[in-house]
């Protein structure tokens, strides 16, 4: 595209979207009686480049964010192939809980910092806060690889969770502001679920990083770390000339082109244009106890699935049938299985406008799939236990990011929600990584039962939420009152 097309829009041409937008839409519906069957040809027309726009903007952005968000998955979750490449003996992690406390210590910060790393997105811009996050974790994943003491690299740890903390929910706040509710999930889960489908081969390279074996001071495991580490600080750089921003703020539409999503967005959900995020704002978005509710749920959906990221090669491992370098390359189709099931959930629950069905499909999933991998007495079907308790949880993070994305409007709330269900995202994780025990190992049968619980709670408040989200609907209908401050605004169930 000429790059000269490319025009941006000041302060002045956002506050006046809503009305430009609203008299176009007055002015194309009134020719309608005039001329019906050209309208119609016109409708058509207007469909199939909009169309063609809205896979523009597909191509444009979720390849790239699957990518980035990759690297991020296979850097928090390298801990466990490297403790099985021989980390573990060389810092002593398999003494008490030091493994557990090194994994865990990572969520303090991602989980304190998600909230307000969200609420400064838009002041900073989303490039350029994103590009300075991958560089920064990259480098702290280099001195990962470089430490030579435990509690050197708990302190990696704590800065990489820092750095990480707002790049996963600016990443879900993004994509809800360019898409419509009907299109949001199977969108979420491209990114996502490509994202950890290409986190799986990170295994492979891992894998293949341990055969360097030692060079100098550093054995393979370092390498991990240090290779992986660089590669991560290239992506950011070269990343900053790609990634997009918010849809108001893009550069690689014409103006044209933007109003035109703006409209779709507007016409769908009335928050087309960006309110004010102040402590205020912010505040009464959080006395709602359904954005509660909803953290929590995802919560309890990213527990299973961090469990499974770090601990899926010791398990494969303690079952005593495979080599270390085996247990590795095992962990890896798993991953690719449930980015393959999520995403065609997540399609289907597009289609036909539905999702808490689908989520308590793939909960249920969850806790089948970990109690075979519990208490099967064969290792190949403990090993299809995995498949698909990962499926399940990991399926359920792009679900409930999508119930939860659905059911707001206005950008203020959206940042507030994105930054509060990753974090608590992030308790997820800490839980995921305490509640499997050392103590317990191989087969981790009271972290199997946590894991259950969460499910549990999970479709309890479920059943909770979208109960209160059809009173809700009925009550708007019956009396007219605006849902979310929109006339016409009705809740997803």
């Amino acid at each position: 595209m000429d790059t000269s097309d490319v025009e941006t829009f000041s302060h002045s041409d956002r506050q006046s979207i809503k009305d430009s937008i609203g008299v176009r839409a007055r002015t194309e519906s009134t020719t309608v009686g005039h001329d019906s069957r050209s309208n119609s040809d016109w409708s058509v027309s207007f469909r199939a480049s909009e169309g063609a726009l809205i896979r523009r903007v597909d191509w444009r952005m979720l390849p790239l964010l699957g990518f980035l968000y990759s690297v991020t998955i296979i850097d928090r979750s390298n801990m466990g192939i490297a403790r099985t490449a021989g980390m573990g003996d060389e810092l002593g992690l398999d003494i008490g809980n030091r493994f557990s406390v090194a994994s865990c210590i990572y969520f303090v910060p991602y989980i304190v910092l998600q909230l307000p790393m969200n609420l400064v997105l838009r002041r900073f811009g989303a490039r350029n806060c994103l590009t300075f996050y991958i560089c920064g974790w990259g480098c702290v994943l280099v001195g990962m690889g470089l430490v030579k003491d435990w509690r050197l690299l708990v302190m990696c740890r704590v800065l990489l969770g820092a750095l990480e903390a707002g790049f996963f929910p600016a990443l879900i706040y993004i994509v809800s502001t360019w898409y419509t509710r009907a299109e949001v999930q199977t969108r979420i889960a491209a990114f996502l679920q490509a994202s950890i489908a290409i986190s799986g081969f990170g295994a492979i390279l891992s894998y293949g990083l341990t055969k360097i074996g030692r060079v100098g001071k550093y054995q393979g495991w370092s390498w991990i770390f240090i290779v992986e580490g660089l590669i991560t600080v290239g992506c950011g750089i070269l990343g900053y000339a790609f990634i997009p921003d918010f849809p108001d703020k893009n550069t690689f539409l014409s103006k044209k082109e933007t109003e035109i999503i703006l409209r779709r967005v507007e016409d769908d959900r009335g928050d087309s244009v960006p309110d004010a995020i102040t402590l205020k704002s912010s505040l009464h978005h959080l006395k709602d106890w359904v954005v509660w509710a909803h953290a929590i749920m995802y919560m309890a959906a990213t527990m299973p699935s961090y469990a499974g990221s770090f601990f899926t090669p010791v398990i494969l491992y303690g079952m005593g049938e495979w080599t270390q370098s085996e247990a590795i390359l095992l962990s890896a189709p798993p991953l690719v299985a449930c980015a393959i099931s999520a995403f065609a959930i997540a399609w289907i629950s597009d289609k036909t406008g539905h999702r808490a069905g689908f989520i308590v499909l793939q909960a249920v999933m969850t806790i089948i799939g970990v109690l075979i991998t519990c208490y099967a007495s064969q290792n190949g079907v403990r090993y299809a236990g995995i498949f698909i308790f990962s499926c399940g949880a990991a399926g359920n993070m792009s679900a409930l990011l999508a119930y939860n994305a659905n059911n707001i409007a206005g950008q203020s709330k959206r940042s507030v929600c994105s930054g509060l269900l990753v974090s608590f995202g992030g308790i997820g994780g800490i839980l995921g990584t305490t509640v499997f025990r050392q103590a317990d190992y191989p087969r981790y049968i009271p972290g199997t039962w946590a894991v259950i619980g969460a499910q549990i709670l999970m479709l309890v408040l479920l059943a909770a939420v979208t109960w209160t989200y059809s009173r809700r609907n009925a009550l708007a209908r019956r009396t007219g009152i605006p849902l979310e401050g929109q006339h016409g605004f009705l809740y997803i169930l």
